[in-house]
């Protein structure tokens, strides 16, 4: 989002602008977004609803306010409304018990891997459901789990050495 966001000067580098603000993304033409319709919906109905104040996504908001008006919105569905409380809102409760990740994971370690199976094992981890999420993310198998390259070798985290 260079194009849109601000420049600051960074004397360490690497940065060089700050994410666009709700109203700066409200103010850009919706056609020049190049995704599907649905998709762009869904974005300017959010940024639309950041700008004008109607939503809040500060830590610190209610999360289950939150969570009803993000579920309001068209194209917002459970996993992503969770994935915002985790992130964004800094809810440690929020919980995706449909994520395919979630669920193999949850298999992997001989947990319920339905999500209502799962989310009735996972009430004993209440109110902390969240570093769970990190947790079993983070036992997969997935590039994502490994740390960035150091001298062109991967550091491997311990879900990838197989240690606990």
């Amino acid at each position: 989002m260079a194009a849109h966001g601000e420049p600051v000067e960074d004397p360490a580098g690497g940065l060089t602008h700050l994410f666009p603000d709700p109203a700066a993304l409200a103010a850009l033409d919706p056609a020049a977004l190049a995704m599907p319709r649905t998709r762009r919906t869904t974005l300017t109905t959010l940024v639309a609803a950041l700008a004008a104040g109607e939503l809040d996504l500060d830590v610190g908001s209610d999360w289950q306010r939150a969570r009803a008006q993000l579920s309001a919105l068209p194209g917002f569905g459970p996993w992503t409304v969770e994935s915002i409380a985790m992130r964004a809102l800094g809810d440690p409760d929020a919980f995706l018990p449909g994520d395919l990740g979630i669920r193999l994971a949850a298999k992997e370690l001989g947990l319920p891997t339905t999500p209502a199976a799962l989310t009735r094992h996972a009430a004993a981890w209440a109110p902390w459901r969240a570093y769970a999420v990190q947790y079993l993310w983070a036992t997969g198998d997935h590039a994502v789990n490994t740390l960035p390259t150091t001298g062109g070798h991967a550091v491997a985290t311990p879900s990838t050495t197989g240690a606990a």
